[in-house]
């Protein structure tokens, strides 16, 4: 694909989009792991265009810092008079060196680089006015048609409700992408009217316009007509994602990775997945997560910006974000690894086990119904079921270290700050509040007392309780029956009177 250095790509972001029935604009909106303006700043920007301008309207900062974080330059339209007027809001900042212009919408996310890099070619070798990005779809309606003389070259864009019969029958519609030679844009701009019912400018007006002053104006089909569809409601949302849901599955398959029900499992664009790993339904990878070859990720887990190494194991339905897992290490079922945890080679990761901020060295194992915060263990060492860190003290966090070839009871409390040292055993129940030396045993707990006979003592003077309670419970049964006879007594003497 050659550089477009003469050319300035315009993002049409300013509206508000008020068929997707939402408190956020439009282009910001999310599909395939990425907002819908991201996906279309990023298919311009391997073509190196001269210039990248957003222009913006409505909620115009949040939207401007997408545009700018990627590197576009931003243009307020306010307010918003159409498509025409934003392009002349977008020329007051184009440069002179600019000699031509691709217009796109902020909400055609699936839309390809190599499209566009072959819509301005055509635009170049037909010294066109301008080229209209099309696509020849199924069903057409809606949609503004592309008429075409006997050379091929664009007549008019018959909207929808004006078309004929004939015109109906068309299935090549007008995509709203454009390129322009500006020398040739400008005369007509200025030309531009707002006669139409929302008073508004349009750009396929300065289409028009070209071919009444005998402009040369072509269209260019897009190869996958999906390319050209915007994201107008919640529906189309979805359908976008899918699409894009669709291509990075088969992308991930194509690389070397096995999916099972591609369609179940959700990954996002910048996601890698190594030779033979296997991805297992329903899973989720996001953000920036790096998978190495042979591993397994199995159903229902999430991953979020991390990274697991050769011959891992996620087990099913564990959640890890911004974590690390080793090569040859196995996490979960339910294990839930935060931020800046990392799993050593080797090591385990239990049901239920949750990690935070904590190094778990190699060949380490906490295998079940565990919090482990704010600390380091060491290699081969074991965490018992139900172990804690209490690195918390109301204020501040505290670290736990746990030397290498410890064995830690269950049901330990680990009260931080508190070190464990190599080779150490802490007994099953302890409440550790004091370092435990290497190779000692720690145990923190209260002497255990056994009183002979004194649970059937107890039930003894259960059984007594309950006696008693049933005797006052009849009498009291027995009084309130007298007491109702002689109130009915005295009510039928009275009758009686």
């Amino acid at each position: 694909m050659a550089a477009a250095s003469d050319t300035v790509f315009i993002i049409l972001a300013a509206g508000k989009g008020t068929r997707m029935r939402s408190d956020l604009a439009k282009v910001l909106h999310r599909a395939g792991g990425r907002s819908l303006l991201e996906h279309v700043i990023r298919a311009c920007q391997p073509l190196k265009p001269a210039q990248l301008l957003a222009v913006v309207g409505h909620q115009a900062e949040a939207v401007g810092q997408v545009a700018e974080s990627l590197g576009a330059q931003t243009v307020l339209q306010q307010p918003q008079r159409g498509t025409g007027h934003a392009m002349q809001v977008a020329r007051r900042a184009i440069k002179s060196r600019a000699k031509l212009a691709v217009v796109l919408p902020g909400d055609a996310p699936l839309l390809r680089t190599e499209t566009l890099a072959s819509l301005i070619d055509t635009h170049r070798r037909g010294e066109a006015a301008a080229t209209i990005l099309t696509a020849e779809i199924e069903d057409p309606s809606g949609y503004g048609r592309i008429v075409r003389d006997e050379q091929g070259r664009v007549v008019a864009i018959v909207e929808d409700k004006s078309a004929t019969p004939e015109q109906h029958a068309i299935r090549e519609v007008n995509s709203s992408i454009y390129c322009f030679t500006l020398a040739k844009l400008w005369p007509v701009l200025n030309a531009l009217r707002p006669e139409n019912a929302h008073r508004e400018l349009y750009l396929t007006d300065a289409i028009e316009l070209l071919r009444e002053r005998n402009e040369r104006v072509l269209a260019e089909i897009a190869p996958d007509p999906r390319e050209i569809l915007g994201c107008n409601t919640r529906v189309h949302l979805a359908d976008a994602d899918l699409i894009f849901r669709a291509r990075k599955a088969a992308q991930i398959m194509e690389d070397g990775a096995t999916i099972y029900l591609p369609e179940t499992v959700l990954i996002d664009p910048d996601v890698t997945a190594g030779n033979d790993t296997v991805i297992e339904p329903g899973v989720q990878l996001l953000g920036n997560t790096r998978i190495g070859a042979r591993c397994i990720i199995r159903a229902g887990s999430i991953l979020q910006d991390t990274r697991v190494d050769d011959a891992a194991v996620i087990a099913a339905y564990s959640v890890l974000d911004s974590a690390h897992v080793g090569p040859k290490a196995a996490i979960g079922p339910f294990s839930r690894l935060r931020p800046g945890t990392d799993i050593r080679a080797g090591a385990h990761v239990g049901s239920f086990v949750e990690l935070k901020k904590t190094v778990l060295g190699e060949g380490a194992k906490a295998p079940h119904l565990s919090y482990l915060g704010d600390a380091t263990i060491g290699r081969d060492t074991n965490v018992g079921a139900g172990t804690i860190t209490c690195n918390y003290d109301g204020v501040a966090k505290h670290p736990t270290t746990i030397g290498s070839g410890v064995f830690i009871g269950s049901d330990t409390a680990l009260v931080a700050p508190v070190r464990i040292g190599d080779g150490a055993y802490v007994a099953a129940g302890s409440v550790i509040t004091d370092n435990v030396p290497a190779n000692a045993l720690g145990i923190g707990r209260g002497r255990q007392v056994n009183k002979p006979g004194w649970a059937s003592a107890r039930r003894k003077a259960t059984t007594r309780q309950e006696s008693s309670r049933a005797k006052h419970r009849k009498r009291g049964t027995s009084s309130r029956s007298r007491k109702r006879s002689r109130r009915k007594s005295r009510s039928r003497s009275t009758n009686r009177r």
